[in-house]
């Protein structure tokens, strides 16, 4: 990885360069999905099974479509116990975690007979996505159905794209039943999204799409939006280390290459005071690549978006920090909580030299799904909050009304909305002038 001074024109490059990542980038694929959504929209499960035939080469109907009860069972048989094991004390802690999230309905009285309150409800239906093949990652499905078991959600839809025989990939369908869903739709792509946006014979209209998927998924849920809720149109998966000359170069190292080795567009980058330390996780990342799999998709990684930033001071390199605003950060700092009250911008915030990003990946509770190229400034993890809806409660007395009318009618009437004040005064006998009649 290049070491560079941080510098304002050092930095400025980077961003534009992370920013070439963005789903503004692909003119071609966003063509190309806008004719698979419309196709899905008018055909229903007819284009459905098309594409799935021409992307998937599977042969779906609408009687094979859905995933049965001795499809799952023979995926337990697929799946080694220990990991089932895994996957169930995985549950347990996001669970735990999620259930902290719980919000409930409330209401407050005020002594004049006024009721006000909000109704906090659950959505009736919610779509999950799942990628399949080298992307299935059944951590991502506990991370996306969990939260919406939580918050109450009465149907869980998850669409996942089947192999060539029509078969899906065990450990996807295991973590699936373990989390709770209720129904599982062999579906992939572009079209799987407009399947659940849209409705078809045989895969029923969402409230809501979450998951990630690749470019393709993620236009199409772009695209959707508005006729359906979605969680964000995520990008690809980014780290930040925070590091001061305490930081152990080796963990550094490992935790930048953790992230970079989920795909060649994914983002490493360490923020540090120390040329000492830029210089050793150079070092420790160069040893590292001669023994990992994925060696391939690590080095283009590293060499588009990997960056070792050295910085004067420890503001400027919290100043940087917060205008990356990171999906993941990692702090390792001398005074790492200390630290942690400065940062503005991140999805998710590792503190200490145990806190590997990892850590969060599957096992610690919070969510993975995390906003990402620099939507931390105003987005957050997928949580249960993602999977309710808030309707306020509004009931008042003739007392009340009475108490606050007049303040009403001003208001009203000072945005020329007349009816609206009329509204009002038509409750206590008033004209137009609050005169009685």
């Amino acid at each position: 990885m290049k070491i560079e001074k941080l510098t304002e024109a050092t930095f400025g490059t980077m961003q534009k360069n992370l920013l070439r990542r963005s789903t503004d980038s692909y003119p071609k694929e966003e063509a190309a999905v806008a004719e698979i959504l419309a196709r899905v929209r008018t055909e229903g499960d007819s284009a459905l099974f098309a594409y799935e035939k021409a992307f998937d080469h599977c042969e779906l109907t609408a009687e094979t479509v859905c995933v049965s009860e001795s499809e799952i069972r023979e995926a337990y048989d697929k799946v080694p116990g220990e990991l089932v094991q895994i996957i169930r004390r995985a549950i347990a802690r996001i669970r735990a975690f999620h259930e902290q999230q719980k919000q409930k309905s409330w209401f407050m009285t005020e002594e004049n007979g006024m009721i006000l309150g909000q109704k906090v409800t659950p959505l009736k239906r919610v779509g999950v996505y799942v990628p399949g093949g080298k992307a299935a990652y059944p951590s991502s499905v506990l991370m996306n159905i969990i939260p919406a078991q939580v918050a109450g959600v009465r149907e869980i839809i998850m669409c996942t794209p089947p192999s060539a025989d029509g078969s899906v990939t065990p450990t996807t369908l295991v973590a699936a039943c373990e989390a709770g869903v209720h129904t599982i739709m062999k579906a992939g792509g572009a079209q799987a999204i407009g399947a659940m946006a849209y409705g078809t014979e045989s895969i029923p209209k969402v409230d809501k799409i979450t998951g990630p998927g690749n470019i393709y998924v993620a236009l199409a849920k772009r695209a959707v939006y508005g006729h359906v809720s979605i969680d964000s149109v995520a990008g690809p998966s980014e780290i930040t280390v925070l590091a001061d000359d305490t930081a152990d170069a080796h963990y550094v190292a490992a935790d930048l290459l953790s992230q970079a080795e989920h795909d060649e567009l994914a983002s490493a980058i360490l923020v540090t005071t120390s040329g000492r330390v830029a210089e050793e996780v150079n070092e420790e990342i160069d040893a590292y690549l001669r023994t990992l799999e994925r060696k391939g998709i690590i080095e283009k990684s590293l060499m588009n978006f990997g960056h070792i930033l050295v910085a004067d001071t420890m503001d400027e390199a919290v100043k940087a920090v917060n205008e990356i605003a990171p999906e993941h950060l990692e702090i390792m700092t001398r005074e790492p909580f200390l630290m942690t009250s400065r940062i503005e911008n991140a999805g998710a915030i590792f503190v200490g030299p145990f806190s590997s990003e990892p850590l969060g990946d599957y096992f610690a509770g919070p969510n993975h799904v995390l906003p990402t190229n620099g939507t931390a400034r105003f987005f957050s993890a997928l949580s249960v909050d993602d999977f309710i809806k808030k309707t306020s409660i509004i009931y008042s007395s003739e007392e009340a009304l009475r108490a606050i009318h007049s303040d009403i009618v001003a208001f009203a009437k000072a945005e020329s909305l007349t009816a609206h004040a009329n509204s009002i005064q038509v409750r206590f006998g008033e004209d137009e002038h609050g005169k009685k009649v």
